[in-house]
């Protein structure tokens, strides 16, 4: 398939940049997989959809404050990395704001510098020499790495909003954001319904933001990140296959994780790094429901839900979303397709 088959028009305008003042406020639009059928809600009504016997998945992944800035030792100049990926110790690959030579010393606090010790697929490799405890330091140096197409720099506020109530896991660049909405209340509320919440792991790496370039999809490679679905998992999401409940994915990595594990022909405990491409023809193994956010065009996010819910459905469903003035991406609405 071209990429120009995930393709659709867009108002700029939509892109939400900060998110609803409370969490499960923001819209909801249902998308019947069967039929096209759509409808919308408010996001705090989504239990209506589910039955006891169901499953929730999350992905309890949480985002590190991977984003930090600061100067040149010998000339001044101001430096932005973004942590990507630990390799070694204290060594990590990360994403710079400009071109860094081999040897460039980096002071990001009277307690904490870099040093460029390498490059890397087109990143810099930063040896880091602090005193004191590293998280503890980056919570103080770093921000919260926000999507750039939010067009503002991080605030103290995005170290609550850019995380899932649920974020128990560290390291991600990146929030699954479909998660966003939920509040431990909502949760709460779900479990007393007879719904089970079942956690899996998928670090949200630089994929995330790695455009397709290609002019024919199948020919993208994705980045490989992090994942795990355990015992527990498994368990429980085979415990409500078996009575007739579904699978209910809350956002793209899970549904990445989920099949994954499902790959060889039999779902199963699993980890380890994965690079599933997911698009239309892809065959479904575990997932049956889908909560997600509205995602950029010509996205491996997009052709994932496409691949889920039929590329005519998903236009459909977006053209009706902008005309509604939806908010869209990371902090913006949601959607569930049943």
């Amino acid at each position: 398939m071209k990429i120009d088959d995930f393709d659709y028009p867009f108002d700029p305008s939509l892109i939400a940049r900060y998110p609803s003042p409370k969490r499960d406020q923001s819209r909801l639009l249902v998308l019947e997989r069967q039929g096209g059928k759509i409808g919308h809600r408010r996001f705090f009504e989504i239990g209506d959809y589910f039955k006891r016997g169901d499953v929730l998945v999350l992905n309890n992944t949480k985002v590190t404050p991977c984003r930090i800035a600061g100067k040149k030792a010998v000339t001044g100049g101001h430096v932005e990395l973004l942590l990507i990926r630990r390799q070694e110790g204290d060594t990590w690959e990360a994403m710079a704001g400009g071109r860094l030579r081999i040897g460039t010393k980096i002071l990001f606090s009277p307690s904490c510098c870099g040093e460029v010790i390498g490059h890397q697929d087109g990143h810099v490799v930063v040896k880091f020499s602090y005193e004191g405890e590293w998280n503890s330091i980056l919570s103080k140096i770093g921000q919260m790495p926000i999507p750039p197409y939010i067009r503002r720099d991080p605030v103290e506020e995005d170290r609550e909003w850019y995380q899932t109530v649920y974020a128990s896991k560290e390291g991600a660049i990146a929030a699954p954001t479909a998660g966003l909405h939920f509040t431990e209340e909502m949760l709460g509320s779900l479990r007393a319904k007879g719904i089970s919440v079942a956690c899996i792991t998928l670090h949200v790496g630089i994929g995330t933001f790695k455009p397709v370039k290609v002019e024919w999809i199948e020919g993208h490679q994705m980045e490989s990140e992090w994942f795990e679905v355990g015992g527990e998992a498994v368990e429980q999401i085979r415990k409500a296959k078996a009575g007739g409940g579904r699978v209910v994915c809350v956002g793209t990595t899970s549904v990445r994780a989920l099949e994954q594990a499902a790959a060889s022909g039999e779902f199963r405990n699993a980890s380890g790094e994965t690079g599933l491409f997911i698009y239309p023809g892809f065959q479904f193994r575990v997932t049956d429901a889908v909560i997600t956010n509205f995602h950029l065009p010509k996205s491996t996010l997009l052709m994932l839900v496409m691949a889920f819910a039929g590329r005519e459905n998903i236009l459909k469903a977006y053209e009706e979303a902008v005309k509604l003035r939806y908010r869209f991406y990371s902090y913006g609405d949601a959607m569930l397709i049943i």
